[in-house]
């Protein structure tokens, strides 16, 4: 295995570890505000760190999905481009893609400078540039992500094509589609 498989894999597991760590800690902190309300004894606190770590859930899923090829995307589309034009396809897209989370961090930062000495309102100890550390952090991990599947998505474009995933879970083999749609209508 290459140093590069090696990172990537590693790279992967790392964001599977934070996805995972995070929404274990949403589940607990949205079952002790559950116990608390129902015991009669509500934490003010619980809202508004369970409203963070969706947050936090959101975008570091998004770099899990990034990192699984699993993000929002057409491959029917890419896949009916003929194979000479579905290279430079593929490549304008993920150009936009990392082009947009480029913009989304830097804003993002932006953001977080405006925060400064702003702390969450129930938890005061917690500081608003920590709460919003998620979305210039996750923008930086989606585009790694995205870099380290570029290889794959090189390969699947000049290839068969792209796995459409959304066919995949559904059932649907990409292949009879193909079959079904080219035969002559009569």
């Amino acid at each position: 295995m290459s140093a590069y498989t090696k990172f990537k894999n590693a790279y992967f597991a790392f964001l599977e570890g934070v996805v995972v760590v995070l929404v274990i800690a949403l589940a607990g902190v949205v079952t002790i505000g559950f116990i608390s309300r129902y015991l009669g004894s509500p934490l003010s606190w619980y809202d508004e760190l369970a409203a963070a770590l969706l947050a936090w859930v959101t975008y570091y899923g998004t770099a899990l999905a990034a990192a699984k090829g699993a993000h929002i995307t057409c491959p029917s589309v890419l896949n009916m481009c003929p194979p000479s034009i579905r290279v430079p396809v593929a490549l304008l897209a993920e150009a936009i893609t990392i082009g947009f989370f480029i913009f989304l961090g830097l804003a993002s930062y932006q953001v977080m400078l405006i925060l400064d000495g702003m702390n969450m309102v129930s938890l005061p100890a917690i500081s608003m540039q920590v709460v919003q550390s998620a979305i210039p952090i996750a923008s930086v991990l989606f585009i790694i992500a995205e870099l380290l599947r570029l290889p794959d998505i090189l390969k699947s474009a000049r290839g068969k094509g792209f796995i459409d995933h959304e066919l995949e879970e559904a059932g649907i083999d990409a292949d009879d589609i193909e079959a079904v749609s080219t035969q002559p209508r009569g």
